[in-house]
């Protein structure tokens, strides 16, 4: 047993109650449209759920914004941190400060708490487009989701390598949840980024976290299954739309985004 059956179990159960949902509105059972709507459901809900944690996130990185000053001239209190009670004092110091400004260690937490319910998710695609009945995704409901197709392509096709409209689709689907990434980090996230005094190297790998996210994305849809390339692209809407609201009215002080919404 995995430790991610509980969560794959989860999302099954959704998968299942949207799949039942559709249909009761005369939706085909085995249409591609009617499995593409119930994966989009996981989308809105899960991240529907997250969204406390974002919130959090866009706190954090707010309160951090207010702190960087505080913070810099603490290090230029304690230029010299090698001995223990020097480096004790400034921590305290710099403890004290994250209190004070509601700096929170656990900042990163949003995106922690995504990985184990993608790791869920692909293991239950993985699983059902294997033919293995997950949870509430009886073998019933296992063998109509191998026969839903997307545009003739079957939902639990995997790779490139089957040519022609399967290429066109696999590779289209890739394509458009890599460049919506793309442009969500080039031109939604970095702008709301704080780079003042960050060395050259990091400010060059911040340029490069969109390229190298959106050729992994490319490469990844060389192995997944269909519907985990088509649960990527509703994702990359959602993450598009969530961070234009940050950026236009939620940037992070003294980032670009901020500074231009301040003229």
């Amino acid at each position: 047993m995995s430790l991610l059956d509980p969560l794959s179990h989860a999302l099954a159960a959704v998968v299942a109650t949207a799949h039942s949902t559709v249909t009761a509105v005369g939706a085909d059972p085995d249409g591609g449209a009617t499995w593409l709507l119930s994966i989009a459901a996981v989308v809105v809900l899960v991240r529907l759920a997250l969204l406390p944690l974002v919130v959090r996130g866009v706190r954090q990185a707010h309160a951090g914004a207010r702190a960087r000053p505080h913070l810099k001239r603490l290090a230029a209190k304690y230029p010299d941190r090698r001995d223990p009670e020097t480096m004790r004092a400034y921590l305290a110091e710099r403890r004290q400060l994250g209190a004070e400004h509601g700096v929170s260690r656990l900042g990163c937490l949003p995106t922690l708490a995504q990985v184990p319910i993608w790791m869920a998710l692909y293991h239950l695609l993985a699983h059902v487009s294997a033919g293995t009945a997950v949870g509430a995704l009886t073998p019933t409901l296992v063998a109509s989701f191998g026969a839903a197709t997307l545009a003739g392509v079957p939902l639990a096709a995997h790779g490139y390598a089957g040519g022609g409209l399967h290429l066109v689709v696999v590779a289209g689907l890739a394509g458009t949840a890599a460049l919506l990434g793309y442009l969500t980090q080039r031109f939604l996230i970095l702008p709301t980024t704080v780079t003042d005094d960050l060395p050259e190297a990091m400010l060059s790998a911040q340029q490069l976290v969109p390229l190298i996210s959106a050729g992994g994305m490319l490469v990844a849809g060389g192995v997944v299954p269909v519907a985990l390339l088509a649960y990527w692209v509703c994702s990359a809407v959602w993450t598009c739309g969530q961070s234009a609201v940050i950026r236009r009215w939620f940037p992070t002080p003294g980032s670009p985004a901020a500074l231009r919404l301040e003229r």
